[in-house]
């Protein structure tokens, strides 16, 4: 009796163990999938075109935005509560994909979630803070390429903190040509008058900046807590600070109809969607390969703002400005890329 019980347990471990055998190769058959689809050229490109067709089309967005929910160009406070009510529905639909789609715990220790306010308050607070009263006083051409200075920020500031991302020759070269097309774009048509508002070019390049220190705070967060996690919790408890800032200095969203609700709905599938495409971009390729794709955003931008909000992009300096800024970032991750190609 004892003998037959025991060839029992021995042969359901067997079966066990053969079952468990099965799962793993399913899974790692399914994971080389995935990573083969995602690393195929052609996929890389229409996904990574399609992102910054997403972030690009912000600035038309927001834009229209104010219209739909008629918020006057001098009401900063309820700007701040439309940029909270977008930034922490984004960072809803990211946690919800998190924990139903992804079957993963919100879980956080005291630390961490310290950590990821701080982000929060400084990465979607403060930026946004810059970004949408910024937006509000320029135009969607001029704002989408001022905005491209983020990448020229990036590359200066990972030269005096990385040991192995020191500025090159052809990074300055494109650094330098990237801020000549961002100086002509403040230009008038004829090239010889000089337009920049503080309150609008300046603070899109504000923007720019804060968006490229707090990078790499997040990066280093990066190593220890999940980049879903960390997006959609900083972009939650930002959105709700810059709510309640909005909310204490007497600003209101109303006028919600079919038209402006999903208006604010767009502008947070825009965040949720296109960071989840390019973080699947960035975990099944090299950073280089994917980045170079960034030149496209202020492209999307100004073709998109002339579209929808029948702004002139034909102008001489328009174009000389979107070229110059196209070719600088392309330079930038250019090299980036032959370097990491090298280091490997």
């Amino acid at each position: 009796m004892i003998e037959r019980e025991t060839k029992l347990t021995s042969s359901t471990a067997t079966e066990n163990a053969k079952r468990d055998i099965t799962a793993t190769k399913s899974t790692i058959s399914g994971i080389q999938e995935h990573r083969s689809r995602f690393s195929d050229p052609f996929i890389v490109m229409l996904v990574a075109g399609l992102c910054c067709l997403l972030w690009g089309s912000a600035y038309p967005s927001i834009k229209l935005g104010y219209v739909a929910f008629h918020i006057l160009p001098e009401d900063i406070a309820s700007k701040y509560v439309f940029a909270g009510y977008r930034f922490s529905l984004a960072g809803i639909l990211l946690l919800l994909l998190y924990r139903v789609g992804f079957r993963r715990k919100l879980k956080l220790s005291g630390r961490e979630l310290a950590s990821l306010s701080i982000l929060g308050v400084l990465q979607t607070g403060l930026q946004y803070m810059f970004f949408y009263v910024g937006v509000a006083n320029t135009t969607g051409v001029k704002g989408s390429i001022m905005n491209a200075t983020t990448t020229f920020f990036s590359v200066v500031l990972a030269h005096f903190i990385y040991k192995n991302d020191k500025l090159s020759r052809n990074k300055i070269m494109g650094c330098v040509l990237g801020f000549i097309g961002v100086i002509i774009v403040n230009f008038h048509a004829d090239l010889l008058t000089f337009s920049f508002s503080f309150t609008g070019e300046g603070f899109i390049i504000m923007a720019a900046l804060v968006f490229s220190i707090t990078a790499i705070y997040a990066k280093r967060l990066t190593a220890v807590i999940d980049v879903m996690m960390i997006t959609g919790v900083s972009l939650l408890v930002g959105g709700l600070v810059l709510t309640l800032l909005g909310l204490s200095l007497g600003g209101q969203v109303t006028h919600f109809t079919w038209e402006s609700t999903l208006n604010l709905v767009y502008l947070a599938l825009l965040s949720s969607v296109a960071f989840c495409l390019w973080n699947l971009l960035l975990k099944y390729n090299k950073v280089g390969r994917v980045s170079v794709y960034n030149f496209l955003i202020p492209i999307f931008g100004a073709l998109l703002s002339a579209l929808f909000l029948g702004e002139t992009i034909w102008e001489l300096k328009n174009l000389v400005a979107l070229i110059l800024v196209s070719v600088g970032i392309y330079l930038v991750n250019r090299v980036r890329s032959l370097q990491m190609t090298k280091s490997r």
